[in-house]
């Protein structure tokens, strides 16, 4: 290799450096179709945190598209979303849902209302599956001793 080879390839290499940076944290994206206004959330992995248990109380019958920021898996049938305001909101689905591949992230469709409703919309996954919403359930966090 000649020597001067090398050196026209550190500005690559430091571009490459600089763009993976650890604390990136992906966002929703919206995407606009004709009519359609598609979510893609990203999921966040499940974290362990022994000292927080949530606590489920009744949830709204929908939620503003705009309020979701991530989400996060709570368990096969269920998808916590973090809102906007710092609160948490899981759906859950129909039981006849199957278990989805939720990691790699997530469509929501809406429609005029700029809201998410239960048991009328529907979460996609970037597998091609779907899940009807059942019910929204508000969660509080409860500090266990």
């Amino acid at each position: 290799m000649i020597p001067g080879t090398f050196v026209t390839f550190i500005p690559l290499l430091l571009g490459l450096f600089a763009a993976q940076g650890a604390d990136v944290q992906p966002v929703v994206t919206r995407l606009i179709m004709q009519d359609e206004v598609i979510l893609r959330v990203p999921v966040q992995p499940r974290r362990y945190i022994p000292r927080v248990e949530w606590v489920e109380h009744k949830g709204p019958k929908c939620i503003p598209a705009g309020m979701i920021r991530r989400a996060m898996l709570s368990s096969p049938d269920e998808v916590d979303f973090l809102l906007a305001d710092r609160t948490r909101v899981r759906a859950q689905f129909d039981e006849d849902c199957p278990a989805l591949d939720f990691y790699g992230g997530l469509y929501l469709e809406y429609g005029r209302d700029q809201r998410i409703c239960a048991k009328r919309d529907a979460i996609h996954s970037r597998m091609g599956g779907s899940c009807e919403i059942r019910r929204f359930r508000l969660l509080e966090p409860k500090v266990r001793h």
